[in-house]
């Protein structure tokens, strides 16, 4: 693979960030990947307008991964309460999962969260229908809380479920 660079993503990135997400986690090209949601959700996984929010906000930032001007991952990281830090939307594209990408995008994470917010902690969240998924975190060192998060229901921004039971479970790990 050619070289990586990963750094903060900026307004114009928004599009073609967005189309990296999309095909990450929705519909049938997210099927070449391992982490696709579309058995769970319909719709979309954000917006735009979501990633320029994100961007605005000086507690949040989307570390964005590129090869030449190609994206291909990034990361939500945000500041939570008393040094725990939060990731998320973890996207790598579908045709290069399981290469090393993600695992990358969650240590730049990790370290920007320490940096930047003084998190000593960083909590994520999953739906446990994802086994595959929870394990790789697990191998990662994350461990179930115990705590669950509601799903939504009724916002299309965040996709149009295919099940009624979806919630998601709480991981988290502490910080190096």
């Amino acid at each position: 693979m050619t070289e990586i660079d990963i750094r903060d993503a900026v307004a114009t990135d928004i599009p073609p960030l967005h189309r990296l997400i999309e095909s990450a986690y929705r519909g049938e090209a997210s099927r070449a990947g391992w982490t696709t949601e579309a058995d769970l959700l319909d719709g979309q996984r954000t917006d735009p307008e979501d990633l320029a929010d994100i961007l605005a906000d000086p507690k949040q930032a989307l570390l964005s991964a590129w090869r030449g001007d190609e994206p291909v991952g990034c990361v939500l990281i945000a500041e939570r309460d008393r040094a725990i830090g939060y990731f998320g939307m973890l996207s790598v594209s579908p045709t290069l999962q399981g290469g090393g990408l993600g695992r990358r995008l969650v240590e730049a994470a990790h370290a920007a969260l320490a940096d930047r917010f003084g998190a000593r902690r960083v909590r994520i969240s999953v739906f446990p229908q994802r086994k595959t998924l929870i394990a790789w975190y697990e191998r990662l060192g994350y461990r179930l809380t115990g705590e669950t998060l509601p799903f939504p229901y009724g916002n299309p921004r965040f996709g149009l479920p295919r099940r009624d039971d979806l919630h998601f479970v709480v991981m988290e790990r502490a910080l190096d």
